[in-house]
């Protein structure tokens, strides 16, 4: 097959546009040399895919059965087995990610026959969903508010710039309500809050924030729960401090990190991108630097991780989900925190497989399971609840 012809049925796949003899076709030529540098420009201009964590070294053929069942292609006579260099393996995953975006495959039930989720108990992805709790008690459904002022206070006015993006406009305290505001989202939301100070905010799904309407006296405070990315205005004769529990505080000047604080995951991690901040909880305390992370796991001894990927931290952010070496567990809290759903484990599972890769947030659930599927764990979705077997 010459560069032209491997560039019509790649277009035509992405197109679903191919014959079974002709996907055949472009599926072997993963196994020539002479297309590998082609592959992965085409995988990386165009796709986002999930492939198993550690594949350094695997055979090809593997990546490529798992396709072949997936699909229903007969085998082909041409041997598939041989070793290639992890990239190569990482481009035939890759093939399962296109079939899983381009919605080819079918969740297998137990039994092993195909199904799909009906349209009245399909499980739809997370969006833009929060509830405004002012600081004289009422309450404000954002996902349901139009644009524009929301509420009136003292000097602010509170406004919904558009969906999912809420902006407290103003300064000075006088007429003020006491009390502080709260932003909750439900499993299934996120929001945006811009404060008074000019400070961003953004809420993941089952988290809040509570502030006050504006910062009075010599420092600005603000209470958190679940998880949020900020981006502090800097302001050198005002710190920010960031509460998460009782005896722990970020304290900053101006700088971007993120805070994960749900109270299912075993640690508190608080990840820094830009600029300093300073860890505390009781009487330790740790100093940041750009790509480090705070970990106050269930000891209640605060570690430093000096080098992380801040990508994977943030990529929820970013409209992601994105994994390296983790494991099942850590990643089902995330997909049930984001669809809502619950999780129910059965029979004898190896909780230590992990998985790696990035998929949007926007995916279908069957397309997130279908892809979690790869790392030799089962998944079937009973309304809004997905049973882990072996």
């Amino acid at each position: 097959m010459d560069a032209v012809t491997f560039k019509n049925l790649l277009e035509r796949y992405l197109r679903d546009d191919l014959d079974e003899q002709e996907l055949q076709q472009l599926l072997d030529s993963l196994q020539d040399p002479a297309f590998q540098e082609e592959w992965e420009l085409a995988v990386s201009q165009q796709l986002e895919y999930p492939f198993p964590a550690g594949t350094a070294g695997l055979p090809v053929g593997d990546a490529f059965e798992k396709f072949r069942k997936l699909n229903g292609l007969k085998r082909t006579k041409r041997p598939l087995i041989r070793r290639l260099p992890w990239k190569a393996v990482g481009i035939a995953a890759a093939i399962i990610g296109m079939a899983i975006l381009l919605n080819k495959v079918f969740i297998q039930s137990p039994e092993g026959k195909n199904f799909r989720i009906s349209a009245k108990e399909q499980v739809l992805p997370g969006g833009n969903k929060a509830v405004l709790t002012l600081a004289n008690g009422d309450q404000v459904i954002l996902d349901t508010a139009g644009n524009g002022t929301i509420a009136q206070q003292g000097n602010v006015q509170v406004l919904q710039v558009q969906q999912g993006q809420l902006s407290f406009n103003g300064s000075g305290d006088e007429g003020l309500p006491g009390g502080m505001n709260t932003i909750s989202t439900p499993k299934g939301g996120q929001y945006q809050v811009i404060l008074t100070d000019g400070t961003k905010v953004w809420l993941n799904a089952a988290s809040s924030l509570k502030f006050p309407t504006v910062f009075s006296g010599a420092k600005r405070e603000v209470q958190l729960e679940g998880e949020a990315y900020f981006e502090v205005a800097g302001n050198a004769h005002k710190p920010f401090k960031v509460n998460v529990k009782d005896d722990m505080a970020i304290q900053v000047l101006g700088t971007h990190f993120n805070v994960m604080a749900y109270k299912d995951e075993q640690n508190i991690e608080t990840t820094l991108l830009e600029g300093s901040v300073r860890v505390e909880h009781g009487l330790d305390k740790l100093l940041l630097k750009p790509g480090q992370q705070a970990q106050l796991p269930g000891d209640g001894k605060l570690r430093l991780s000096p080098l992380v990927d801040v990508e994977n931290v943030v990529a929820w952010k970013n409209g992601y989900f994105q994994f390296e070496r983790s494991d099942i567990p850590s990643i089902l809290r995330q997909i049930s925190r984001w669809y809502n759903v619950e999780i129910q484990y059965e029979g004898n599972i190896d909780f230590k497989k992990e998985f790696g890769g990035k998929l949007s947030r926007n995916s279908s659930i069957e397309e997130v399971l279908k892809a979690l599927e790869l790392s030799g764990v089962h998944f079937k979705l009973e309304g809004a609840k997905i049973v882990v077997f072996p």
